[in-house]
């Protein structure tokens, strides 16, 4: 008897919004790998884990201040509900003070089995719900959304297009910004000259080291001037 197929990769979302899934990942790459079942995506509706009939799920924060926070207990219900251990999933949730997110990172979590991503709301989540459960903060950048759900798209649809099979060339991922601790070397196309801006000669010699030393020159000087802090680490890395 032939053993059964694997599960694919699966991005299990907790939100109060389960409506704005798949949203942009039922589009391009991610939306023609969430057809042909190359990866699965599952939302929970925390608000059916309130406790009450009126379906509170945020509570006024203790010490005072603004806003409202989400109420442990029903967050850790969902939580409860979304684990499944006989096929874990690692639990992140999307918090501008979380580790920021990196390439090396969403390549650990495409080669995984799949996430499952905690949407905050309001002015945020009971941290007792952190702790108890080991969550792993993960932010985007420093900025504030309103809350986790963008947030959680950008990352599923970071680690789906490295998924086998959904990029069509597997090469056009290698030299993507961040996959060589640098920012990604310019482009060009046609037409050839354009208001006045030609294409540089070497990509029209079909020099291959020629173009391969240009583009990594390129993308070098890009990343010291654009990003002194990723120049920086790549420089250490080589050791210069």
């Amino acid at each position: 008897m032939a053993e059964a197929a694997p599960p694919p990769w699966t991005a299990r979302v907790l939100t109060l919004f389960p409506e704005m899934f798949p949203g942009p990942l039922a589009a391009s790459l991610a939306g023609k790998a969430l057809e042909s079942a190359a990866w699965a995506l599952e939302t929970l509706d925390i608000r059916a884990f309130a406790r009450d009939k009126h379906g509170s799920v945020d509570d006024a924060p203790y010490g005072g201040g603004p806003g409202m926070v989400m109420r442990p207990d029903v967050v850790d219900a969902a939580i409860e509900a979304s684990d499944t251990p006989e096929a874990p999933l690692p639990l992140l949730f999307l918090s501008p003070r979380g580790r920021p997110l990196t390439q090396g990172r969403v390549r650990g979590l495409a080669a995984g089995p799949g996430v499952r991503l905690l949407c905050g709301r309001y002015e945020g989540l009971d941290e007792r719900v952190l702790e108890t459960r080991a969550v792993e903060e993960i932010s985007l950048g420093d900025f504030v959304l309103s809350g986790g759900e963008p947030a959680a798209i950008a990352l599923i649809d970071a680690c789906v297009r490295l998924l086998p099979s959904v990029m069509g060339c597997a090469d056009s991922g290698a030299e993507e910004s961040f996959e060589r601790g640098l920012l990604e070397y310019p482009h060009y196309t046609r037409p050839r000259e354009w208001r006045g801006r030609e294409v540089p000669e070497v990509l029209l010699s079909g020099h291959h080291e020629r173009v391969r030393a240009w583009r990594l020159a390129q993308a070098e000087e890009t990343t010291r001037r654009r990003r002194p802090d990723l120049w920086e680490r790549y420089v250490a890395g080589r050791g210069y």
